[in-house]
């Protein structure tokens, strides 16, 4: 009877799900699934010797605020619990496993995956130069655009649907948008669009799967009547009986896309949905590395009830795309990218374009100090996560001398030089070389006074391919007076799309110099004012133009999710992301109709005029 009474319970389903909540939660800072009762849900679809796995009591349980928490339950085994999505085609974790079955990537027109082409790329492996190509691409040429040039030109200028012609549409793509954000929301299906952004772009498994949560909430976010109201019309009275005139939203009809590779699924996808509610048909052009997720999402809407001719999908080279653009009545172009190709394109088409293109962002640590370890965490993330390939990160930092014997410094760079390799906080930077990353370096390194304080030196040990980057995060110092000089200035504030800041020191007697910096910059993306500090705020706030800025001691450069605006500013052609009204502002034109129906009785014909 004491033996029976001293055995300790078996642990319940409940329990173990439990444990895998918490679990999740302390390994990707989030939750991967919502509430138990999903968990629950869930567990009925998997396979039954997973289903008897969790039955099992889990050994090394400890006690975690009354919730039994399984040390041994690691993220490998949460994520055996769901199958390969049935509309997907590709698994992940065979990408660069073979180079006799590299998976190729089709293109899409006129409702029709095509792989008849005359061209095939390999896209190698960002982490092993060794290893097979990841997947291969259909790289269409400039003679085969043909099929692409007729279906954009069957398009109306009307759009496939408009407040007047086919509204039905909008519900659709209210529940298309609902049963899309859906499926992202369940374990097996976020697992896989994690891992096949990081197969591409091989980054922290948080930050990938940020990714497709933020991709979730937008989609949630305009699930059910939220589409229509896009296309929400006002009304003014007329000057006389019967007179009435109505501003709606109107779409463009033909429009392209094209799209950079730093987040596979985050940026597409909310330009793409933007231009689809408001009754837009899309030709989407991704960058070649990463067009694998775009196509498998794509085949995601069709498993949602999107029609399959509704967006064209195009694997090419930027100049064949013009090519696409110029011959076709595409009546916008939206553009995420660098801003070279994006001024090419401005250009090509005669300013029908929506840029969101580079960010030099820059960060101002005001003269009130507090919450050092804080501060310096954000300023790390800011610069370095996704291995600083963010167009909003942290390029350049003001720090106020009052934070100088705080130990900010010194925490900034303890924090640099614990990412490593191994859990992809450092890695490849897909667009500069390691020889230009340090170039550059040396080249900023060289101003007086300036010294490189951490980085600046290529990764110790690793097989990434020449054509990439592999380097250390990296800061230099640059006096702000250096810094303001002609010769300097242009240098110190060119954006390097990798893990590199530049960092420089100011008072109060220098605040106005340090605002005459950021009045000197090209572009303006986003930017932090790190002070609860009013009044300082609101000068900084008063003499700058950034679209995205971000205030107070929280204050920072990058990780803007779908709640709020994401954009420039200062720019007729900026375009945002993510927001109602972004959507409208990019997606959708003004249309005024005047409605003026009936002649008074006893209406006499006035003297011309």
């Amino acid at each position: 009877m004491a033996r029976a009474a001293t055995r300790r319970k078996r642990p319940s389903l409940r329990h173990n799900l439990q444990a895998i909540l918490l679990h999740c939660n302390r390994l990707f800072g989030t939750d991967l699934i919502p509430t138990i009762d999903q968990a629950i849900k869930y567990t009925h679809i998997v396979h039954k010797n997973m289903l008897s796995l969790l039955k099992r009591p889990l050994s090394s349980s400890v006690a975690c605020r009354g919730i039994i928490y399984h040390a041994p339950l690691t993220a490998p085994l949460v994520r055996a619990m769901s199958s390969l999505p049935s509309w997907a085609t590709v698994d992940p974790a065979d990408l660069g496993s073979t180079s006799d079955s590299a998976y190729l990537v089709p293109n899409l027109v006129n409702g029709e995956w095509k792989t008849d082409c005359k061209k095939i790329i390999d896209i190698i492996h960002p982490l092993e130069k060794n290893k097979p190509p990841i997947f291969r691409i259909c790289d269409v040429q400039e003679d085969e655009i043909k099929p692409f040039v007729e279906s954009l030109r069957k398009v109306p200028k009307s759009g496939l649907h408009n407040p007047i012609k086919d509204s039905h549409r909008y519900v659709e793509y209210g529940e298309i948008s609902r049963r899309a954000g859906d499926a992202l929301c369940q374990p097996n299906v976020a697992e896989f669009f994690t891992q096949l952004i990081r197969a591409c772009v091989p980054k922290s498994h948080a930050q990938a799967f940020g990714e497709v949560k933020v991709t979730s909430a937008f989609l949630n976010n305009f699930a059910g009547d939220n589409v229509r109201r896009l296309a929400k019309s006002f009304g003014v009275p007329g000057d006389h009986y019967g007179q009435f005139s109505v501003g709606h939203r109107w779409p463009y009809g033909p429009v392209a896309i094209v799209t950079p590779f730093n987040f596979p699924l985050e940026i597409p996808v909310l330009q793409l949905m933007g231009a689809l509610y408001m009754g837009n048909k899309p030709v989407l052009k991704p960058s070649e590395q990463v067009s694998i997720v775009m196509e498998q999402f794509i085949r995601l809407l069709h498993h949602c009830g999107m029609e399959t001719t509704d967006v064209d999908f195009l694997n090419c080279q930027g100049s064949v795309a013009q090519q696409i653009i110029m011959q076709t009545p595409v009546r916008l172009t939206q553009f995420t990218g660098s801003s070279k190709v994006g001024e090419l394109l401005s250009r090509a088409t005669h300013g029908k374009v929506r840029l969101e293109d580079a960010g030099f962002d820059w960060k101002v640590i005001g003269p009130d100090v507090g919450d050092v370890d804080y501060v310096a965490w954000q300023c790390d993330q800011d610069a370095y996560a996704s291995i600083g390939q963010k167009c909003s990160a942290q390029s350049i930092c003001f720090i106020h001398e009052n934070w100088k014997d705080r130990g900010l410094m010194e925490k900034m760079k303890a924090n640099a030089l614990s990412r490593k390799l191994e859990d992809f906080t450092v890695g490849p930077t897909l667009t500069v070389t390691t020889k230009a990353f340090l170039d550059h370096t040396s080249a900023l390194g060289s101003i007086a006074g300036a010294e490189v304080l951490w980085g600046g030196k290529e990764l110790h040990t690793h097989n990434i391919p020449e054509k990439y980057g592999a380097v250390e995060p990296t800061a230099v110092f640059v006096p702000l007076e250096e810094l303001m000089k002609l010769e300097n200035f242009d240098n110190c504030t060119t954006e390097i799309f990798g893990p590199f800041q530049v960092i420089t020191f100011y008072n109060d007697d220098t605040l106005d110099t340090v605002l005459a910096a950021l009045e000197g910059m090209s572009h303006h993306l986003t930017a932090a004012i790190v002070s609860n500090d009013v009044d300082f705020c609101s000068k900084v706030l008063s003499h700058t133009v950034n679209g995205t800025t971000y205030v107070g001691r929280r204050a920072r450069t990058t990780g803007a999710p779908q709640n709020h605006w994401f954009g420039p500013a200062g720019d007729p052609r900026g375009a945002g992301i993510g927001t109602p009204e972004a959507i409208q502002l990019v997606w959708s034109c003004h249309r005024e109709i005047i409605s003026d129906n009936l002649v008074t009785a006893g209406w006499e014909q006035p003297a011309a005029t």
